[in-house]
């Protein structure tokens, strides 16, 4: 299968190499706007060979994986939609799922099928240099099929990513992803991005930070051409969420404020509680 990766940043160069490891029997190229990008990526044998101009590539391809911002994806797949052959499959890579699938799937010929997708693994560092074949080890996998996708085509993504290492693939509704990754990955980014910029910068934090600071403000090493495209593309479900942590913060606030141990005993054993079901 000749598989085609559009963007060689930290996600696509991470696929590209996993699929070396771990499914050699296909042969993998890149699309980017970075030439040199495409030079090292073939340098280092992460591709068989890297291309600027879709039309040169594309017409061969098996498989499409766009690794791209959402923002741009529509653009991405209207310049390309005439270069592909019959029975084409497509996959992507981004977090949000309900927005794209409206813009994209009434552009698609009848002979193209686009298998949503979202790898939960990557890195905060951004590029090429950055990739890595073993992040996507163990992690899950989400896809959410819509009425319009083929049971093969679902089967043959399905089979390729646990091929690649991937633990769990999961099949979704398109509605229940935004919403749960809603919650556990972007209200997560928007607590975190919230703490560390409410810091007092006179008071040199770093010198007395611990394990707590560090864990909670880890992925504030975020991609800011990224992260705001996701949080509007899903921001119905992330103000609910939102709107839920401010209850709990609030209620946590209250009790302190007036001082009130059995209210904070409740809280801390549900939370307890709550965290061992989510590691066991």
């Amino acid at each position: 299968m000749n598989i085609v990766i559009v963007g060689l940043g930290n996600i696509g160069g991470s696929f590209a190499l996993n699929l070396a490891k771990h499914a050699p029997e296909h042969e993998v190229f890149g699309i980017d706007v970075d030439k040199e990008a495409l030079l090292y990526a073939e340098q280092q044998n992460i591709i068989s060979k890297g291309y600027q101009n879709p039309e040169e590539i594309i017409p061969k391809a098996d498989l499409i994986i766009f690794s791209v911002y959402p923002g741009i994806l529509k653009s991405l797949i209207e310049k390309y939609i005439p270069y592909m052959k019959e029975n084409t499959i497509i996959t992507d890579v981004t977090g949000v799922k309900r927005t794209l699938i409206n813009q994209i799937e009434p552009l698609l010929p009848a002979t193209v099928d686009f298998i949503f997708g979202h790898p939960m693994a990557g890195r905060e560092n951004r590029g090429l240099h950055f990739s890595s074949a073993e992040v996507f080890e163990g992690a899950n996998y989400l896809l959410t099929p819509t009425e319009r996708n083929h049971s093969r085509n679902i089967n043959t993504i399905k089979e390729l990513v646990q091929q690649m290492g991937f633990k769990e693939v999961s099949l979704i509704t398109p509605e229940f992803h935004d919403e749960v990754i809603g919650f556990t990955s972007q209200l997560a980014h928007v607590i975190a991005l919230s703490l560390i910029n409410s810091d007092d910068p006179k008071r040199e934090t770093k010198r007395y930070t611990g394990d707590s600071y560090r864990d909670l403000t880890r992925i504030t090493n975020i991609n800011e051409a990224l992260w705001p495209e996701l949080f509007v593309m899903n921001k119905d479900y992330l103000m609910e969420h939102i709107e839920r942590f401010k209850d709990q913060l609030n209620h946590l606030s209250d009790a302190i404020e007036n001082e009130d141990f059995n209210a904070m005993k409740e809280m801390m054993i549900e939370a307890r509680s709550r965290y061992h079901d989510l590691h066991n």
